[in-house]
């Protein structure tokens, strides 16, 4: 069946169309697509899109795995640096800080008629990956490749089987989501 899906350029893009919708929607219906709500996160005051955001990666991370072992998926992690780990983390963090909204939340706010995250977002990004597209010869000869550590996983830094990594992290968010919960955060 995957193989068979792979194969057919036109339905990868309708499904990806569709499970982006999906996406969008259950963002939106968890409220991490409204500004006063990522503003609240950023102040400490509302934990929501914490809670959202540690589901979805324990939920990744045991999905993929599961995928994986049953042999319907392969992982092809994608080699990292310091180089470009740290500037991309500053623009990200300088972005979501200054409009409340990451790359996923604001497309989201545009599908529900947030102009400011249509104008500032998505135009900015826009420009933001024009601007990187035009100096990235530069770029990748004097900084991303910077503090190079390759396509390195954390089993594979550890030297131990994915699940010796995954079930202590998912035991640790689910007592953290447990203890943000019963704190009333």
């Amino acid at each position: 069946m995957l193989a068979t899906l792979h194969s057919r350029k036109g339905a990868q893009l309708l499904l990806g169309l569709g499970m982006g919708f999906g996406f969008g929607f259950l963002l939106q219906k968890a409220g991490v697509t409204t500004y006063d709500v990522i503003v609240r996160q950023l102040l400490f005051k509302d934990f929501t899109v914490l809670k959202v955001m540690l589901s979805a990666m324990v939920t990744g991370m045991v999905g993929v795995h599961l995928l994986r072992g049953l042999g319907l998926a392969k992982l092809h992690p994608k080699p990292g640096s310091a180089g470009s780990t740290v500037p991309g983390a500053l623009v990200f963090g300088i972005g979501f800080g200054t409009l409340g909204y990451c790359p996923g939340t604001v497309v989201g706010a545009v599908g529900q008629g947030a102009l400011d995250a249509l104008f500032g977002g998505v135009v900015g990004a826009l420009i933001g990956a024009a601007l990187f597209a035009a100096l990235y010869p530069r770029l990748r000869a004097c900084v991303l490749g910077k503090g190079d550590f390759g396509d390195l996983t954390f089993p594979q830094l550890f030297r131990v089987p994915a699940w010796r990594v995954i079930v202590p992290v998912v035991l640790a968010v689910v007592g953290l989501l447990y203890w943000i919960e019963v704190s009333g955060l």
